[in-house]
């Protein structure tokens, strides 16, 4: 067993866990950063999805690391790929042209802008990496985590690794049940946030599902797969609310709930408008919602097609959760997912209705050679929701909410340790509920929901921060998990710096005025300009 010692350890290396390793690294401290699968970026990378983000994304409201990492996933398409002259001179270059944001790109961009991002620490000592590993114990001295055991997934060696400050960036919030922590799951009762759209007493299982995620291009021929194992069993899965087999175009509107038959058209009319969250969800037209190359943005031939990420409704996986289950339950759980998705893609290339009136699409071809997933799909489930930490304060709906604030005008706090911005969008739950999708303001991320109720040295960095399950639908995007993995490592190196605890930090004016003024000459916006929400 390897021991080591460090400043900061930071367990996951997803957006957050990437964001909060840089913050210290870049404050001087020494980080340890262990991530469970090969590639770093999380919902960016290995789980395949590109960045979902607000309407202003290109004027305001991130972190200057995040705008970092956004302008650096541009360069590497303008530096390696063969765009064409009206792409290369295009200052908002988005690879995909998706709807679902400004920035749609392939995953290994996004892996390898984290990687440049990241390289001078590992070259100069600063940073460990510890990759594949996953947390399996925790060393707990009454309220302090001394230590954390890492069990590497490639040679089933152990490492323990000591540090003054532990930030978990897992994506299902792992280290809080090992370390005693105290944490939510599922919905809160009303009973308990007062949240109007919370059933009245606590449900604990009751989770967002998730979804396992792949690529797909069109191109000549015949890449029909396998017929899945239990494709007839996906293929009679019906909600009750859902209007139609969920192996169909057809579902929910996530913000009306009616029934809503999308279109979906390999290589169809190039979208006339450019992706903006607060006008249109951009979901209508599926070829185009999520695609993350356009051959069109790259001189003629290079590409024989699009490339489009399928993260939509019909792959949410229902029939259970990966959070507070045996190993061999989640295990089946990822199984179910991976069946699902394939099934779905089976569905496409063979019945899914042709705008020419036929049926199937066997053009269609799996991209696995782009995700590096098993059985071709993403590396890693994507995931919405996590185990959250209960902290010193929470956000509630009553924060968010248009309808319930009566405006629209940003939420503050004078604790601000950064912004944020998307709708309280829940996907269909494993309790049955449909989508919770909710207008929203704008808000400024508290301090408060870093700092856990009892323990003094482990921090949230993502999914697990003082979120409800209401609100963690408008914290979980890309962009709010890297700003508050970037707080978390602030936090830590700021503590250590002054020697002093985050609780104080939060709790003595003079520190916290010290620490948000720092955030600000980092490029951390505390706080946002006369927007309204949507």
């Amino acid at each position: 067993m390897t021991e080591l010692r460090t400043d900061i350890l930071v367990v996951g290396g997803g957006l957050g866990g990437v964001a909060a390793a840089l913050a210290a690294l870049e404050a001087g401290r020494r980080v340890v950063l262990s991530e469970e699968y090969r590639w770093l970026g999380g919902q960016l990378t290995s789980q395949a999805v590109p960045m979902d983000e607000h309407s202003w994304i290109e004027q305001f409201g991130a972190t200057a690391r995040y705008r970092r990492l956004r302008e650096g996933i541009r360069d590497h398409y303008r530096r390696w790929y063969p765009l064409t002259a009206a792409a290369l001179a295009d200052p908002t270059l988005n690879p995909g042209n998706g709807m679902v944001s400004r920035l749609c790109a392939e995953p290994r961009a996004g892996v390898a802008v984290i990687s440049a991002m990241l390289a001078p620490h590992l070259a100069s000592g600063a940073l460990t990496l510890i990759q594949p590993a996953v947390p399996t114990a925790v060393d707990v001295d009454g309220d302090h985590v001394r230590a954390v055991t890492l069990h590497h997934l490639t040679d089933g060696t152990d490492v323990v690794v000591a540090a003054d400050y532990v930030i978990d960036a897992t994506e299902l919030g792992d280290l809080l049940p090992l370390a005693g922590a105290e944490y939510a799951t599922g919905f809160e009762g009303r009973s308990d946030t007062g949240e109007p759209s919370a059933p009245e007493q606590a449900q604990p299982a009751n989770q967002q599902a998730f979804s396992w995620c792949f690529v797909v291009d069109h191109v000549d021929g015949d890449h029909t797969i396998d017929r899945p194992a239990d494709y007839d069993t996906w293929r009679r899965q019906q909600p009750p609310y859902w209007g139609a087999p969920m192996l169909s175009l057809t579902g929910p509107d996530p913000r009306t709930l009616a029934s809503l038959t999308r279109t979906f058209t390999p290589h169809g009319p190039r979208p006339s408008a450019v992706a903006d969250q607060g006008k249109d969800p951009g979901d209508r037209e599926l070829w185009t919602f999520r695609r993350i190359l356009a051959r069109d943005n790259f001189t003629p031939g290079a590409f024989p097609s699009d490339l489009v990420l399928v993260n939509w409704p019909m792959i949410d996986y229902l029939g259970g959760t990966l959070v507070d289950v045996t190993p061999e339950e989640a295990e089946h759980h990822k199984q179910q997912a991976r069946q699902q998705s394939l099934s779905m893609l089976y569905w496409l290339q063979t019945e899914a209705p042709r705008p020419d009136g036929g049926t199937g699409f066997p053009g269609l071809r799996l991209r696995g050679d782009v995700t590096d997933g098993p059985d071709g799909l993403a590396m890693a489930p994507y995931i919405r929701e996590s185990r959250r930490l209960l902290t010193e304060t929470r956000v509630t709906e009553h924060d968010l909410s248009i309808a319930l604030r009566g405006h629209g005008r940003p939420f503050t706090t004078t604790e601000s340790v950064g912004v944020g911005m998307y709708r309280i969008d829940l996907h269909p739950s494993t309790g049955g509920d449909n989508y919770l999708d909710v207008a929203s303001a704008p808000f400024e991320v508290p301090l408060g929901i870093l700092i856990p109720r009892r323990l003094e040295n482990l921090l949230p960095a993502g999914k697990n921060a003082g979120t409800t399950h209401i609100t963690n639908g408008a914290f979980r995007l890309h962009p709010v998990e890297w700003n508050i993995g970037e707080a978390a490592g602030s936090l830590a190196a700021f503590s250590l710096h002054r020697t002093t605890t985050p609780r104080a930090v939060r709790n003595t004016p003079a520190l916290l005025q010290e620490f948000q003024s720092l955030l600000t000459i980092n490029g951390v916006e505390l706080h946002w300009p006369d927007v309204t929400g949507y």
